[in-house]
Protein backbone atom coordinates (compact mmCIF):
# COMPACT_ATOMS: atom_id res chain seq x y z
CA UNK A 1 0.00 0.00 0.00
CA UNK A 2 2.78 2.59 1.06
CA UNK A 3 4.45 1.20 -2.50
CA UNK A 4 1.39 2.50 -4.36
CA UNK A 5 0.96 5.44 -2.60
CA UNK A 6 4.20 6.84 -2.65
CA UNK A 7 4.31 5.78 -7.06
CA UNK A 8 1.55 8.20 -7.22
CA UNK A 9 -0.55 4.79 -8.56
CA UNK A 10 -2.97 4.53 -5.79
CA UNK A 11 -4.29 8.10 -6.36
CA UNK A 12 -4.72 7.47 -9.53
CA UNK A 13 -6.76 4.10 -9.47
CA UNK A 14 -9.09 5.50 -6.93
CA UNK A 15 -9.72 8.63 -9.63
CA UNK A 16 -10.48 5.59 -12.26
CA UNK A 17 -12.48 4.26 -9.50
CA UNK A 18 -14.56 7.34 -8.88
CA UNK A 19 -14.66 7.86 -12.14
CA UNK A 20 -16.31 4.95 -13.71
CA UNK A 21 -18.65 5.14 -10.64
CA UNK A 22 -19.89 8.67 -11.47
CA UNK A 23 -19.99 7.41 -15.21
CA UNK A 24 -22.51 4.35 -13.84
CA UNK A 25 -24.65 6.71 -11.67
CA UNK A 26 -25.11 9.26 -14.64
CA UNK A 27 -26.23 6.58 -17.03
CA UNK A 28 -28.75 5.17 -14.64
CA UNK A 29 -30.29 8.13 -14.13
CA UNK A 30 -30.21 9.41 -17.76
CA UNK A 31 -32.99 7.74 -20.16
CA UNK A 32 -31.76 7.95 -23.59
CA UNK A 33 -28.84 6.37 -25.21
CA UNK A 34 -26.62 8.83 -25.53
CA UNK A 35 -24.28 7.79 -22.61
CA UNK A 36 -24.03 4.13 -22.97
CA UNK A 37 -23.08 2.25 -19.39
CA UNK A 38 -19.69 1.63 -19.23
CA UNK A 39 -20.24 -2.41 -19.28
CA UNK A 40 -21.72 -1.92 -22.58
CA UNK A 41 -18.54 0.27 -23.98
CA UNK A 42 -16.02 -2.69 -22.50
CA UNK A 43 -17.95 -5.42 -23.97
CA UNK A 44 -17.65 -4.06 -27.36
CA UNK A 45 -13.68 -3.39 -26.64
CA UNK A 46 -13.80 -7.27 -26.08
CA UNK A 47 -16.01 -8.03 -28.80
CA UNK A 48 -14.14 -5.98 -30.99
CA UNK A 49 -10.25 -7.36 -29.94
CA UNK A 50 -11.81 -10.70 -30.35
CA UNK A 51 -12.70 -10.04 -33.66
CA UNK A 52 -9.18 -8.64 -34.62
CA UNK A 53 -10.58 -5.35 -35.81
CA UNK A 54 -9.17 -3.30 -32.71
CA UNK A 55 -5.50 -4.45 -32.82
CA UNK A 56 -5.66 -4.44 -36.92
CA UNK A 57 -6.55 -0.82 -36.50
CA UNK A 58 -4.17 0.56 -33.37
CA UNK A 59 -1.66 -1.34 -35.34
CA UNK A 60 -2.15 1.03 -38.29
CA UNK A 61 -2.09 4.32 -36.02
CA UNK A 62 1.04 3.14 -33.93
CA UNK A 63 3.02 2.74 -37.07
CA UNK A 64 2.22 6.06 -38.98
CA UNK A 65 2.77 8.00 -35.09
CA UNK A 66 5.88 5.93 -34.77
CA UNK A 67 7.16 6.60 -38.72
CA UNK A 68 5.85 10.78 -38.02
CA UNK A 69 7.16 11.19 -34.94
CA UNK A 70 10.70 9.98 -35.53
CA UNK A 71 11.09 11.98 -38.60
CA UNK A 72 9.83 14.81 -37.37
CA UNK A 73 12.25 14.67 -34.31
CA UNK A 74 15.21 13.78 -36.46
CA UNK A 75 14.31 16.48 -39.56
CA UNK A 76 13.12 19.51 -36.36
CA UNK A 77 16.10 18.66 -33.82
CA UNK A 78 18.50 19.44 -36.94
CA UNK A 79 16.92 22.54 -37.91
CA UNK A 80 16.55 23.75 -34.28
CA UNK A 81 20.32 23.04 -33.44
CA UNK A 82 21.48 24.67 -36.53
CA UNK A 83 19.14 27.74 -36.16
CA UNK A 84 20.13 27.71 -32.22
CA UNK A 85 24.04 27.91 -33.32
CA UNK A 86 23.63 29.74 -36.21
CA UNK A 87 22.30 33.80 -36.04
CA UNK A 88 22.41 33.69 -40.10
CA UNK A 89 20.44 30.13 -40.30
CA UNK A 90 17.84 32.03 -37.74
CA UNK A 91 17.04 34.99 -38.90
CA UNK A 92 17.10 33.06 -42.79
CA UNK A 93 14.30 30.57 -41.20
CA UNK A 94 12.46 32.12 -38.49
CA UNK A 95 9.82 33.42 -40.41
CA UNK A 96 8.81 29.89 -42.05
CA UNK A 97 9.04 28.25 -38.96
CA UNK A 98 6.35 30.61 -37.52
CA UNK A 99 4.10 30.28 -40.16
CA UNK A 100 4.14 26.68 -40.06
CA UNK A 101 3.60 26.85 -36.36
CA UNK A 102 0.93 28.94 -36.80
CA UNK A 103 -0.65 27.19 -39.70
CA UNK A 104 -3.60 25.02 -38.65
CA UNK A 105 -3.03 20.98 -38.75
CA UNK A 106 -6.19 20.91 -41.15
CA UNK A 107 -4.70 22.62 -43.57
CA UNK A 108 -1.46 21.00 -43.74
CA UNK A 109 -3.53 17.53 -43.96
CA UNK A 110 -5.37 18.67 -46.78
CA UNK A 111 -2.76 20.43 -48.73
CA UNK A 112 -0.82 17.04 -48.53
CA UNK A 113 -3.55 14.68 -49.90
CA UNK A 114 -4.08 17.18 -52.60
CA UNK A 115 -0.67 17.56 -53.85
CA UNK A 116 0.73 13.88 -52.83
CA UNK A 117 -2.83 12.22 -53.12
CA UNK A 118 -4.71 10.01 -50.28
CA UNK A 119 -1.62 7.78 -49.73
CA UNK A 120 0.69 6.74 -46.40
CA UNK A 121 3.24 8.64 -47.55
CA UNK A 122 0.87 11.69 -47.85
CA UNK A 123 -0.49 11.10 -44.13
CA UNK A 124 2.88 10.45 -42.55
CA UNK A 125 4.26 13.82 -44.67
CA UNK A 126 0.79 15.87 -42.91
CA UNK A 127 1.50 14.62 -39.32
CA UNK A 128 5.82 15.40 -39.80
CA UNK A 129 5.00 18.91 -41.06
CA UNK A 130 2.66 19.49 -38.11
CA UNK A 131 5.19 18.49 -35.58
CA UNK A 132 8.59 19.21 -37.06
CA UNK A 133 8.26 23.56 -36.09
CA UNK A 134 7.48 22.08 -32.17
CA UNK A 135 10.45 20.25 -32.22
CA UNK A 136 12.49 22.49 -34.14
CA UNK A 137 11.29 25.54 -31.14
CA UNK A 138 12.43 23.54 -28.54
CA UNK A 139 15.39 22.20 -29.67
CA UNK A 140 16.82 25.88 -30.55
CA UNK A 141 16.25 27.15 -26.84
CA UNK A 142 18.44 23.91 -25.87
CA UNK A 143 21.03 25.00 -28.56
CA UNK A 144 20.62 28.63 -27.32
CA UNK A 145 21.48 27.05 -23.46
CA UNK A 146 24.90 25.43 -24.45
CA UNK A 147 27.27 27.00 -21.87
CA UNK A 148 29.78 29.05 -23.38
CA UNK A 149 32.84 27.78 -20.83
CA UNK A 150 32.29 24.45 -22.35
CA UNK A 151 32.85 25.51 -25.73
CA UNK A 152 35.70 27.24 -24.47
CA UNK A 153 36.86 23.85 -23.38
CA UNK A 154 36.14 22.13 -26.38
CA UNK A 155 38.02 24.54 -28.44
CA UNK A 156 41.10 24.12 -26.05
CA UNK A 157 41.03 20.53 -26.08
CA UNK A 158 40.51 20.43 -30.01
CA UNK A 159 37.60 18.21 -29.44
CA UNK A 160 36.48 16.57 -32.80
CA UNK A 161 33.13 17.53 -34.21
CA UNK A 162 32.33 13.80 -33.43
CA UNK A 163 33.10 13.67 -29.73
CA UNK A 164 31.41 17.39 -29.21
CA UNK A 165 28.10 15.80 -30.45
CA UNK A 166 28.30 13.07 -28.09
CA UNK A 167 30.17 14.13 -25.35
CA UNK A 168 28.78 18.13 -25.33
CA UNK A 169 26.02 19.27 -27.47
CA UNK A 170 23.92 15.76 -26.63
CA UNK A 171 23.95 15.76 -22.97
CA UNK A 172 23.17 19.52 -22.85
CA UNK A 173 20.43 19.23 -24.98
CA UNK A 174 19.01 15.99 -23.87
CA UNK A 175 16.46 17.46 -21.85
CA UNK A 176 15.05 19.78 -24.67
CA UNK A 177 14.66 16.80 -26.62
CA UNK A 178 12.86 14.93 -24.67
CA UNK A 179 10.38 17.86 -23.75
CA UNK A 180 9.99 17.93 -27.28
CA UNK A 181 8.82 14.46 -27.63
CA UNK A 182 6.81 14.88 -24.74
CA UNK A 183 4.88 18.22 -26.40
CA UNK A 184 5.24 16.60 -29.93
CA UNK A 185 4.07 13.41 -28.83
CA UNK A 186 0.42 14.96 -27.49
CA UNK A 187 -0.31 16.71 -30.66
CA UNK A 188 0.94 13.69 -32.93
CA UNK A 189 -1.48 11.89 -31.30
CA UNK A 190 -4.11 14.20 -32.22
CA UNK A 191 -2.99 14.81 -36.04
CA UNK A 192 -2.78 11.40 -36.68
CA UNK A 193 -6.74 10.62 -36.06
CA UNK A 194 -7.84 13.83 -38.38
CA UNK A 195 -5.39 12.50 -40.91
CA UNK A 196 -7.10 8.97 -40.69
CA UNK A 197 -10.49 10.43 -40.51
CA UNK A 198 -10.12 12.40 -43.74
CA UNK A 199 -8.01 9.92 -46.20
CA UNK A 200 -6.92 6.84 -44.76
CA UNK A 201 -9.15 2.96 -44.76
CA UNK A 202 -7.65 2.08 -41.46
CA UNK A 203 -6.61 3.11 -38.10
CA UNK A 204 -8.29 4.57 -34.88
CA UNK A 205 -9.10 7.74 -36.82
CA UNK A 206 -10.74 5.67 -39.54
CA UNK A 207 -12.67 3.62 -37.06
CA UNK A 208 -14.48 6.98 -35.21
CA UNK A 209 -15.25 8.19 -38.77
CA UNK A 210 -17.26 4.83 -39.39
CA UNK A 211 -18.89 4.39 -36.08
CA UNK A 212 -19.87 8.42 -36.01
CA UNK A 213 -21.90 7.96 -39.28
CA UNK A 214 -23.28 4.88 -37.46
CA UNK A 215 -24.04 6.61 -34.50
CA UNK A 216 -22.21 3.93 -32.13
CA UNK A 217 -22.27 5.32 -29.14
CA UNK A 218 -20.32 2.39 -27.24
CA UNK A 219 -18.19 1.98 -30.34
CA UNK A 220 -16.71 5.94 -30.13
CA UNK A 221 -16.49 5.88 -26.33
CA UNK A 222 -14.81 2.07 -26.77
CA UNK A 223 -12.01 3.38 -29.11
CA UNK A 224 -11.26 6.67 -27.52
CA UNK A 225 -10.30 4.84 -24.00
CA UNK A 226 -8.98 2.41 -25.67
CA UNK A 227 -6.58 5.14 -27.60
CA UNK A 228 -6.23 7.37 -24.60
CA UNK A 229 -5.16 4.37 -22.58
CA UNK A 230 -2.24 3.44 -25.15
CA UNK A 231 -1.05 7.00 -24.88
CA UNK A 232 -1.03 7.24 -20.88
CA UNK A 233 0.87 3.83 -20.79
CA UNK A 234 3.97 5.01 -23.59
CA UNK A 235 4.04 8.38 -21.68
CA UNK A 236 4.06 7.16 -18.35
CA UNK A 237 6.51 4.07 -19.07
CA UNK A 238 8.65 5.33 -21.76
CA UNK A 239 8.58 9.47 -22.05
CA UNK A 240 8.93 10.11 -18.20
CA UNK A 241 11.35 7.81 -17.30
CA UNK A 242 13.56 9.04 -20.05
CA UNK A 243 13.33 12.86 -19.01
CA UNK A 244 14.03 11.96 -15.59
CA UNK A 245 17.02 10.40 -16.76
CA UNK A 246 18.26 13.52 -19.25
CA UNK A 247 17.75 15.64 -16.17
CA UNK A 248 19.65 13.25 -14.16
CA UNK A 249 23.08 15.64 -14.57
CA UNK A 250 20.86 18.67 -13.20
CA UNK A 251 20.48 16.71 -10.29
CA UNK A 252 23.67 15.94 -8.92
CA UNK A 253 24.54 18.13 -5.87
CA UNK A 254 27.72 20.00 -6.50
CA UNK A 255 30.66 19.15 -4.19
CA UNK A 256 31.12 21.60 -1.42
Amino acid sequence: MRMLMHSGLLPRLLSILLLLLLWQLVTTFLSSGALPPPASVFAFVVTEAQSGDLVHHLTATLRRVFASFSLAMIIGGAIGVALGRSRVSDRILDSWLMILLNTPALVIIILCYVWLGLSETAAIAAVTLNKIPNVAVIMREGARSLDPQIEEMRQAFRFDRRTWIRHVLFPQVEPYAVAAARSGLALVWKVVLVVELLGRPDGVGYALSYYFQLFNVAALLGYSLVFTTVVLFIDTVVLQPLESYARRWRLVPSAA
